[in-house]
């Protein structure tokens, strides 16, 4: 386990956990808010590009230049679908059918990267899930207290994200700043044609504070360190480390828009930390049967 990129993941998910609840502070369209954290994460990342000097030591790969582009294609689709979701849902809901994500993950990790998947992961990512399920409490599950239409922007967009997991762990040689830096790029030139403009005009400047903050740190940040991080990691502790996102966003709104959550959204918040706690105990379990092997076969060499 890579102590360094599990950190740099969580602190990632950590902060994405808030996105929900600065998107309601800006005052901006779904399509328009998207635009905005495009532009504003190009600048920061093309900067960090430079300061670092990783932009001379750059090595092109075409096969690594068109995985990033449909890498970017995927991220910049799963922004849009969720932005929309928090349109017509609330945070809390479209966060949990986000989390679909991982479950995808999860399956085509195994047969595209042939990760084992071992009953432990199974039993983990299935105890995150069906906390997700739950975090929509009692009122969720009824009919007229939901809109299908906020819950279809919400499962696409689980779609568009899981894609770009899977995409951003086949990058491996060109730098997390190229591959960020690129993907923004790519966001802007699609949006162009369909940004409404007139929307930023009434914008107040606390508005336009937490659009740009949302940009620079919900984007340009959390993305250096998403992508850095899942080169060096599992996709099963990916997929899992994935849930710190809903665990945060419960937490915020509990404690900030003082949000009460019934018996069953409850349930859900202990089954996501369960399926955490088990997914690093099997994590670290498995690194120290990995590293006790490579022991022994160095052992036996040795005679």
């Amino acid at each position: 386990m890579n102590k360094n990129a599990l950190f740099q993941l969580i602190t990632a998910m950590m902060i994405f956990g808030s996105v929900g609840f600065f998107s309601g502070l800006t005052g901006l369209p779904a399509m328009e808010l998207v635009f905005i954290r495009c532009i504003c994460a190009a600048i920061f990342l093309f900067i960090a590009w430079i300061v670092t000097g990783h932009l001379k030591k750059e090595h092109w790969s075409l096969k690594e230049t068109i995985i990033i582009g449909l890498c970017g294609i995927a991220n910049l689709l799963n922004w849009i679908f969720l932005f929309k979701s928090f349109e017509v849902i609330s945070v809390t809901i479209a966060i949990s059918l986000y989390h679909l994500a991982p479950m995808i993950v999860l399956i085509l990790g195994s047969i595209i990267f042939r990760e084992k998947l071992t009953f432990v992961s199974i039993i983990a990512i299935t105890l995150c899930f069906i906390g997700t399920i739950f975090i929509m409490g009692t009122d969720g599950f009824q009919s007229h207290s939901v809109e299908w239409e906020g819950i279809i922007y919400g499962i696409v967009a689980a779609f568009f994200y899981a894609a770009t997991m899977i995409l951003g762990k086949s990058i491996t040689k060109t730098s997390v700043y190229a591959t960020t830096f690129l993907q923004m790029v790519i966001g802007i030139i699609l949006l162009v044609p369909f940004v409404h403009y007139s929307a930023y005009t009434g914008l107040q400047i606390s508005e336009w504070v937490y659009s740009i903050l949302t940009g620079i740190i919900h984007t340009g940040v959390v993305y250096l360190l998403f992508f850095n991080s899942i080169r060096f990691l599992p996709t099963n502790v990916v997929s899992f480390m994935i849930f710190v996102d809903p665990a945060v966003a419960i937490i915020l709104d509990i404690f900030i828009t003082k949000f009460r959550p019934d018996w069953l959204q409850w349930l859900g918040i202990i089954l996501i930390f369960s399926g955490l706690f088990y997914t690093l105990k099997a994590s670290k379990t498995q690194a120290a049967t990995d590293d006790n092997k490579i022991d022994l076969k160095a052992g036996e060499e040795s005679y």
